[in-house]
């Protein structure tokens, strides 16, 4: 049974190629994903992975890590703080804030760190999300 104060951690990276499905199941071709010629001209000089790639990682664990298989996911608030970029590690990190115990539902806030020591936050958000296991 879950409750509130628990958390999780989830570690990830992202390639070119998954970046590149990403675009192609989405229909999102924008150069600043995908051409790194494009790219250097850009603030982030390099490409940069999908704002909607990395929050997919929520997704990902709330529906078969915390709370896991069963969960229901029923909204997201995001906030998209720094780009995300291929082949860096990330940290996703989970904390259940609140649980309506009579509806099994808990609101889990959410974010990605980058894993090089500085831990600057690329997203956060809170997630809301129904499970039988929510007491």
């Amino acid at each position: 049974m879950y409750k509130v104060g628990d958390t999780y951690s989830y570690k990830f990276t992202f390639t070119q190629d998954q970046v590149n499905k990403f675009a192609e199941v989405t229909g999102d071709f924008n150069p600043l994903h995908l051409d790194a010629e494009y790219a250097a001209n850009t603030p982030f000089k390099k490409p940069i992975v999908h704002g909607m790639l990395g929050a997919s990682i929520f997704s990902n664990v709330l529906g078969t890590k915390f709370p896991g298989e069963g969960s229901v996911y029923l909204g997201q608030s995001l906030s998209f703080k720094r780009a995300m970029f291929v082949d860096v590690a990330y940290e996703a990190l989970f904390e259940i804030v609140d649980i309506n115990e009579t509806k099994h539902i808990a609101d889990i806030k959410v974010e990605i760190k980058n894993i090089d020591g500085r831990q600057k936050v690329h997203l956060d958000g809170i997630a809301q999300v129904m499970h039988s296991n929510l007491l």
